[in-house]
């Protein structure tokens, strides 16, 4: 059985979103510095505020300086890996609202279904793909992201439940 899905910003038709980037803060965590930067200049370039870190421990200490608006999280890192930040994450009150993105080079189901589990709101896989980013972005947020379209291929993430 699928763990409930949190629709953190999601709107569905008929609704309007947000159309301004302006102000929204990322908090980017990624051991790899190449890809820590791709990420980071891919969101500023679309005029969102990014803040990266390469350890978990970084975003722990980071998230108690300032709270993002969305986290994109590397999974595989050394020391603290990105399903135990996770965790830490969702299961502190003071952040279990902030939207995660998780970034993995990995599809192996039973990883996404530990995240799904643990409170993760979507998955981009690496490569990156820019646009599936800003649109995994979006739809947390509940913000239309300049220049984000939905993804070529699909983005890991479950159904809406039916009701």
């Amino acid at each position: 059985m699928f763990p409930p899905v949190r629709h953190v910003g999601l709107k569905f038709p008929g609704e309007t979103a947000d159309t301004t980037n302006v102000g929204l803060h990322v908090l980017v965590v990624d051991d790899d510095e190449l890809s820590r930067t791709l990420v980071a200049r891919v969101l500023e370039s679309h005029g969102l505020r990014v803040e990266t870190v390469r350890s978990g421990i970084e975003a722990l200490a980071a998230l108690d300086r300032r709270r993002p608006d969305v986290i994109v999280l590397d999974i595989m890192m050394p020391g603290m890996s990105g399903a135990e930040v996770l965790d830490r994450v969702k299961s502190s009150p003071r952040f279990t609202a902030i939207p995660v993105i998780m970034l993995t080079a990995r599809t192996d189901d039973a990883d996404l279904l530990a995240s799904y589990q643990s409170g993760a709101d979507y998955f981009v896989s690496k490569p990156l793909v820019p646009s599936q980013l800003l649109y995994g972005i979006g739809l947390v947020t509940g913000r239309e992201i300049a220049g984000a379209a939905a993804p070529a291929r699909p983005a890991l993430r479950p159904a809406r439940p039916r009701s």
